[in-house]
């Protein structure tokens, strides 16, 4: 189930959606905002993860929000990458590349390690 290459659209919406099953899935209440080009999801008005269209590797990246502590260990893994927009890494986030979330079982240990740090995670000041 790969990703498709970069098109037109601003971000994967068959990626979003496998996402969307996954929460509901859960039963986690959650909120979608378009931001960047990309889309992001939330959870109690947190940032949970995203879809970011990454002009560099040229194909659309998993952002996950993980936490400082997982983050140490899951930047280890293969298709894990540092969130980086501005040239130093924002710790505790995460992108993931399509072969890390390219089945249903890998995207979804992805959103239970976001689910997991949620509830740790510091909501945004609006």
């Amino acid at each position: 189930m790969k990703n498709l290459k970069i098109s037109s659209m601003p971000y994967d919406e068959f990626l979003a959606d496998r996402i969307r099953r996954i929460l509901k899935e859960k039963h986690i209440t959650f909120e979608e905002l378009k931001m960047m080009g990309g889309l992001c999801f939330k959870v109690d008005s947190k940032m949970l993860c995203g879809i970011h269209l990454d002009k560099k590797h040229g194909d659309h990246l998993v952002m996950v929000r993980i936490g400082e502590k997982a983050y140490k260990k899951e930047l280890k893994k293969p298709h894990c990458l540092p969130m980086d927009f501005t040239g130093r890494p924002m710790k505790g986030y995460v992108f993931i590349t399509p072969d890390g979330f390219d089945t249903e079982e890998d995207l979804s240990y992805w959103m239970d390690l976001c689910l997991a740090f949620s509830p740790l995670a510091k909501a945004s000041k609006p």
